[in-house]
């Protein structure tokens, strides 16, 4: 179970807000677009050690991330470009996030580490880089299973499959952590956490696949 098999309750949540962009006349992928320059502006603040600010910002793209889902299905409008260009976006928030803490030049592990001065930058931005891999691949699994194996039924404009309920930390817990780590100032904790859950729920997706897929 993660928090991406919740993803229905969190959407009926905010179709107020969806229903005030379809007011408004604004189209999904103008919303998807929003997401973007929302988590391109967070990634900005975290690079400039505003914390809570990028924090408030990665939230607000996490929402219009849920929303343009909602005002589709409303309109209509769903499409198979809508839903890559969603996924596609969702990666970029994610690598442009992690890369700005990393490059921020906060200490990650190096704050808890007695290291050489000079292991320092690389031990701090290793760490993210290995939270962004963790990030990337946990995510890339997905797409893989869906052209291997042939999972094209769709639910709700989303492709439903046995993975949805697997690996215990997905999207969602990444983003929540990040967020929570630049509200109460630690987010070299953040950093951590995600490298370490992200990769360990990837290996638990290959687990299930592989007891399942032969």
């Amino acid at each position: 179970m993660n928090i991406t098999s919740l993803r229905p309750k969190f959407t009926r949540c905010l179709e107020p807000l969806a229903g005030i962009f379809i007011k408004l006349g604004i189209s999904p992928n103008m919303i998807t677009a929003l997401s973007l320059i929302a988590g391109i502006i967070a990634a900005y603040l975290f690079f400039n050690r505003m914390f809570p600010a990028g924090a408030l910002m990665l939230l607000l793209s996490a929402v219009l991330d849920l929303t343009d889902g909602s005002v589709a299905r409303a309109k209509g409008k769903e499409s198979r470009f809508g839903a890559v260009i969603d996924w596609i976006v969702d990666k970029y928030v994610d690598g442009i996030v992690i890369i700005a803490i990393g490059l921020s030049g906060i200490p990650i592990i190096s704050g808890i580490m007695n290291l050489p001065p000079q292991y320092i930058p690389v031990a701090d931005f290793a760490v993210a880089a290995f939270a962004l891999f963790g990030s990337m691949i946990n995510t890339f699994i997905k797409p893989v299973v869906y052209a291997e194996a042939g999972f094209q039924e769709r639910e709700d404009g989303k492709i439903n499959d046995p993975l949805e309920g697997v690996g215990f930390f997905g999207r969602p817990e990444t983003i929540i952590i990040l967020i929570l780590g630049g509200l109460t100032g630690i987010i070299w904790v953040s950093v951590i956490i995600v490298a370490v859950c992200t990769n360990l729920s990837a290996i638990q997706r290959i687990i299930y696949l592989y007891q399942n897929l032969r």
